[in-house]
């Protein structure tokens, strides 16, 4: 139902939307083939430090990137390796489409966008946060508020005044 990581102590479900640019803003992510390498690199890369690409698509001067990933691994820390290693590997490949665009040893901007995403809106999160100390609220777990629900709805179907 859920796609829930867990490890020894903790359960997370923890994504990252990530948006990498070019130096300069230049377009040399032109072709299959660079496409095809990030992709690959982004893959390997992520897969050795725990996480996963869930998406990766590539549009001329920019790269985005769904990621799951494990608490413990920090953005920050997980971007410098996507990129080192991408921009490494690209440079090593030495295709005229990219040398054409971009000199010297850089290949990404050294900044990047990272979004927290998936999950309930702000808004609910926000909500229930806020109603943990309300006095009025219903403290049961999930299971018996299942059941209370239940029981409501079958005392309602057979006609009783009130639930049993």
């Amino acid at each position: 139902m859920h796609d829930f990581r867990g490890g020894r102590h903790v359960v997370h479900r923890l994504k990252a939307h990530l948006v990498f640019t070019t130096k300069y803003r230049r377009g040399a992510i032109t072709t299959e083939r660079v496409r095809t390498l990030l992709r690959e690199v982004f893959t390997s890369v992520a897969a050795d430090m725990g996480a996963e690409i869930e998406a990766v698509e590539a549009d001329g001067d920019h790269v985005l990137l769904l990621v799951a990933y494990p608490p413990q691994l920090a953005i920050s820390r997980l971007v410098n390796s996507l990129k080192g290693v991408s921009a490494r590997r690209l440079r090593q490949q030495d295709w005229p489409e990219v040398r054409r665009v971009l000199w010297g040893d850089a290949f990404w901007s050294p900044s990047y966008c990272a979004v927290s995403c998936g999950g309930a809106p702000l808004d609910i999160v926000k909500a229930y946060v806020e109603r943990q100390n309300d006095p009025e609220r219903d403290r049961r777990g999930a299971r018996a508020r299942a059941k209370a629900r239940e029981k409501k709805k079958t005392a309602k179907q057979t006609g009783a005044l009130t639930p049993t």
